[in-house]
């Protein structure tokens, strides 16, 4: 979602707020601006578009100023161009924000019946001229911004300057994130330590409700009462170097390559290969107790849970219901008391999962969240939170943070199994053998790359492509069309293939590329069955299978792509790869942009 990044420094801001906002990028967005205090007054410069469009900009018409504020949005209220574009401003105020002000037309009305005028249709421009009524009425900038608060309904990250005030900036979150950075006699303000990392590597999250008074020498931070609170600040361990390229074309290919890396750096942290056991971190519950378990996410993380609900289904024997996040509180469950509630987030921000665990935990649910983000608001209010360690996912589409999230799904399930004493621990050294295999066994996958790749052309001539899995394979098919739909714009559904004969063989014939999901494990004759079928009414299929299914399948198919033998268990780690590469692929033979997909957002951080 929208980018905010803000400078209190020693030199012209607008170079550093630029560099900011390319680290961005990766959250999607539609138009950029930059605003800083110049001569006793504010001056900014807006460009519909990609952020080459803003300097541009700039290169024509330079921005001074050594206090400055930057944003990259992405449309909500008003369509994307100059006169949306953040920041928004009047003579007095200048503001970037990333959220929705539910009640701005009320405001709105408010104000214009007072003599503003509002010159775009954004939400956000409300902010500034409440902010400017208010010091009209005599308030300092603090107090102005105060009172704005709590007028303000809805998910907001802000960040404000004011003419005339070279060593003040305010910053404020609700729902939405916002990080403040320390350097040497300045002081950032940021969305992420991302956007921060070329800057700082010290870094203080803001709590829901904070707001900060920023100074060249330090910052002043208040909960949403007015109490003056301490937050921690924290050491990042990003770098410039984590979140470049690497010499790969995108950053998408650069993240898929490092799953191996970083599937190990995760496991790293629940093995203990002394013993063969899975280590979960201490929780303030009994993971035995757990008579039921509800896993909410959005996005690919919902179709890491709907892989994982087999797992835990199978091994710890209690039943599992996995929610897409945004219909979870609407739906209003009932939830066993006793249970437990797993979100799962890369961002660990993500609006909709944050929504979610609140109503869980006002339901009395044990929380749990799989999260990449130890710092992020979803890791610190849940009971216990498993981490991933897939470093900065840049890309639009995740890879690697959904294989990293695949694999601590895999840990827990083994964990809860062991718990509740349903299985030995000859079974439990047998899945985490299995687990520590899957590195090196993706390694081996990404040696198909260029025969993928050769694949891909003909999914980019494609309208339709299908992709047919059965048990943990089914999820792993759903996240592959969703893939091929993020990036390339072709239309793909994931089905089970069993329920091919039920209304989706309709759609088969030479034209549609049918990728199938197959390892060697108990369902794949059921699958070869299904796939058959899709042959016999000319489907062109191309088989993702282990080197026992090709033998046995391989010549029926149009292509066959053998990958490793490994434990059915982990099977759905191994398999995300290829689809992800076919995805990536064929993105770049239709010339889409491959990291920042049109109207998607890497973070969602509002409703």
């Amino acid at each position: 979602m929208c980018g905010i990044i803000g400078i209190i420094g020693k030199t012209d801001a607008t170079p550093k707020v630029v560099e900011g906002l390319k680290r961005l990028e990766y959250r999607g967005y539609d138009s950029a601006g930059v605003a800083t205090l110049v001569d006793g007054g504010i001056e900014r410069r807006r460009a519909e578009g990609k952020l080459r469009n803003l300097e541009s900009v700039l290169k024509a018409h330079p921005l001074p100023g050594d206090v400055g504020i930057g944003h990259t949005r992405w449309a909500t209220h008003g369509v994307p161009n100059e006169a949306n574009a953040h920041p928004h401003m009047t003579a007095r105020v200048a503001v970037v924000h990333n959220g929705i002000i539910e009640n701005f037309q009320e405001l709105k009305e408010e104000l214009t019946a007072k003599g503003h005028v509002f010159a775009s249709d954004t939400d956000t421009e409300a902010v500034v001229h409440l902010i400017t009524a208010y010091l009209e009425d005599g308030l300092d900038p603090q107090g102005a911004v105060s009172a704005t608060l709590k007028r303000l309904h809805g998910a907001f990250a802000l960040a404000i300057i004011f003419a005339g005030e070279h060593d003040r900036m305010i910053g404020a979150r609700r729902g939405s994130p916002l990080a403040v950075g320390f350097g040497d006699g300045e002081m950032y303000l940021g969305s992420d330590a991302i956007a921060l990392s070329h800057l700082t590597n010290r870094v203080m999250y803001l709590e829901d409700g904070d707001w900060a008074v920023l100074t060249r020498g330090g910052v002043d931070v208040f909960d949403e009462t007015g109490e003056s609170v301490q937050r921690p600040v924290r050491v990042s361990d990003l770098s410039n170097a984590s979140v470049g390229k690497g010499g790969y074309r995108h950053f998408m290919l650069k993240e898929i390559y490092e799953q191996p890396q970083v599937i190990g750096d995760t496991l790293s942290g629940f093995i203990n290969p002394g013993d063969r056991t899975i280590t979960m971190p201490e929780l303030p519950f009994d993971l035995g107790a757990v008579n039921k378990l509800t896993m909410i996410a959005c996005g690919t993380s919902y179709y890491a849970c709907q892989t994982a609900r087999y797992w835990v289904e199978k091994l710890a024997r209690i039943p599992v219901d996995v929610d897409v996040a945004s219909e979870f509180r609407y739906r209003d469950a009932p939830l066993a008391e006793g249970g437990a509630a797993l979100f799962v987030s890369q961002s660990g921000e993500t609006a909709d999962t944050l929504a979610a665990l609140r109503h869980a935990r006002s339901k009395g649910q044990h929380i749990l969240s799989v999260v990449n983000v130890p710092e992020s608001t979803i890791a610190r209010e849940s009971d216990g939170a498993l981490l991933t360690y897939a470093g900065p996912e840049v890309g639009v589409a995740s890879t690697k943070a959904f294989t990293t999230q695949l694999v601590v799904l895999a840990c827990l399930a083994i964990a809860m199994g062991r718990a509740r004493g349903t299985i030995e621990h000859a079974c439990e050294a047998r899945l985490m053998d299995a687990l520590v295999e899957v590195p090196a066994r993706a390694a081996e996958v990404l040696n198909h790359d260029e025969r993928l790749k050769e694949l891909a052309h003909e999914i980019a001539e494609a309208r339709d492509v299908l992709y047919l899995g059965r048990g943990s394979s089914f999820p792993i098919a759903m996240e592959g069309a969703l893939k091929l739909k993020e990036i390339s714009y072709i239309h793909a559904e994931g089905y089970a293939a069993g329920e091919m004969k039920h209304g989706p063989i309709a759609l088969i014939d030479e034209h549609v590329p049918v990728i199938v999901i197959a390892p060697s494990d108990e369902l794949f004759d059921k699958t070869a069955s299904n796939m058959q079928e899709v042959i016999a009414r000319g489907g062109r299929v191309i088989f993702l299978s282990d080197e026992t299914g090709a033998k046995k399948l391989g010549k029926l198919a149009a292509a066959t792509i053998a990958l490793p033998h490994v434990d059915p268990f982990v099977a759905p780690i191994l398999y995300s790869i290829p689809v992800q590469l076919l995805a990536y692929h064929t993105a770049v033979i239709k010339g889409t942009d491959v990291d920042q997909p049109r109207n998607l957002a890497k973070s969602v951080t509002v409703e």
